[in-house]
């Protein structure tokens, strides 16, 4: 799930657990070594430890291949931070995995190079995927898998998908009133220490009454000279998300966080929630008769337009084997044969349509994923990203807490506008 970056490259620290999954086992805290001379070549690999375990066959492979070794690594938690320090220390990998939403942070530190794919290459990715790498007119990153937002229903309590978002509400107060359900829907209004907002959550409403973050510059990328927090539009949609808070519908509480949310759904107190792809496995295990399709939005306003992040392989400009680990990255990880197993080992939408129509034909889930993305937009790769989350998130809970909308749209767009002048 989509976690936002809440710190600057430079005052990121590594303090973190790597384990070893190939190769030679490593102290804890440690990356992996530098190859000891030129005949002992290793391409160091880091992922988490799901992709690590996929991966590992692939990289040994790869290894044989070409007379080298290779190590696959995992960073449990907190992999930018650990990537950009251990980079800068001269300590990082050859190719790490990793978000999207990265690349402009990296790119700005020179921390990772563009990706030598050729134009038939690019072609066989959903277009989503090869704009969310596309950074600066420059593709930086081999995608592999594609995760948004959706809206999940439970059919035996409402068995048809709601026009609006409006018809949404006005569902679950029936089914609510009625005594069949406790929410009116399981929408993640708070992140999990339940202290601040889910931007990430809360985005696709902002968007659907006609709000945006930034503009968007002629190469299409997000332009942080035009803030779109404290423009009429913004206003408007906060105040639209406050008529459903806690002094309005009710539909939106500051309690309800990603997985109390979840655990309404899966145990039919709520017929509706706002959900990823990485719900899908404990909705199937609770035994909910469910649907997915796009978060709706406003009765008569624009269409909901979730963020859309972007997994992706990285080759990192100081790792110590650039040559082998762009091979390694445009050739046997942009395969499709990679694509299936990693679709395999987790169900996120495929970014290679290949293996998308393969996923699609294992797990009819996909495809709803899919069609729940075509509004979506990719989750702004610019540095300047860091500076909405903290005050957007304290918007979010002013708005929904029923306080008066335009002061709090002021102040979050005052603060983050002084956040993008340092």
């Amino acid at each position: 799930m989509r976690r936002p970056i809440k710190t600057l490259a430079g005052a990121l620290t590594l303090g973190l657990v790597l384990t070893a999954c190939g190769g030679n086992t490593q102290a804890q805290g440690q990356p992996s070594p530098a190859p000891a001379a030129a005949g002992d070549t290793t391409l160091l690999i880091w992922a988490d430890q799901m992709r690590s375990d996929t991966l590992k066959p692939f990289a040994e492979a790869f290894a044989e291949e070409n007379g080298i070794k290779a190590e696959v690594v995992v960073v449990a938690q907190n992999q930018q931070q650990t990537f950009t320090t251990a980079s800068q220390a001269g300590k990082g990998p050859d190719v790490v995995v990793g978000a999207h939403d990265w690349i402009g942070n990296l790119v700005q530190n020179g921390l990772i190079d563009p990706i030598q794919m050729t134009e038939d290459q690019l072609a066989g990715y959903v277009d989503v995927a090869r704009k969310a790498v596309t950074y600066d007119g420059q593709v930086y990153g081999v995608p592999y898998a594609v995760e948004n937002l959706a809206l999940f229903r439970n059919t035996e309590l409402a068995p048809e998908a709601p026009g609006s978002f409006d018809e949404l509400v006005e569902t679950g107060k029936k089914l609510k009133a009625a005594g069949k359900v406790e929410q009116i829907i399981g929408y993640p209004v708070s992140q999990q220490d339940g202290q601040s907002g889910d931007t990430y959550h809360l985005y696709p409403l902002y968007t659907s009454a006609g709000a945006h973050l930034f503009g968007t510059t002629p190469s299409g990328d997000p332009d942080p000279s035009e803030l779109g927090v404290g423009e009429k539009e913004s206003v408007e949609a906060f105040e639209r998300i406050a008529k459903l808070g806690e002094k309005g519908e009710g539909a939106l509480k500051r309690s309800f966080t990603s997985d109390n949310s979840a655990a309404a759904f899966n145990e039919g107190k709520t017929a509706f929630m706002v959900a990823g792809p990485w719900r899908l496995a404990d909705a199937r295990k609770a035994g909910v008769k469910y649907d997915v399709t796009p978060v709706p939005g406003f009765k008569g306003a624009e269409p909901a337009k979730p963020f859309v992040g972007v997994q992706s392989f990285f080759v990192a400009s100081k790792g110590k084997n650039k040559a082998l680990a762009q091979e390694f990255v445009t050739g046997t990880l942009a395969s499709a044969e990679v694509a299936r197993a990693l679709f395999d080992a987790e169900p996120r939408m495929p970014a290679l349509n290949e293996a998308l129509t393969y996923a699609a034909g294992k797990d009819p889930d996909v495809a709803k994923f899919q069609a729940a993305a075509e509004n979506g937009t990719p989750l702004p790769a610019i540095p300047q990203m860091v500076a909405i989350w903290g005050p957007f998130n304290t918007l979010i809970h002013a708005a929904v807490k029923g306080e008066p909308v335009p002061p709090a749209v002021e102040a979050a767009a005052k603060a983050i506008a002084e956040q993008l002048e340092q």
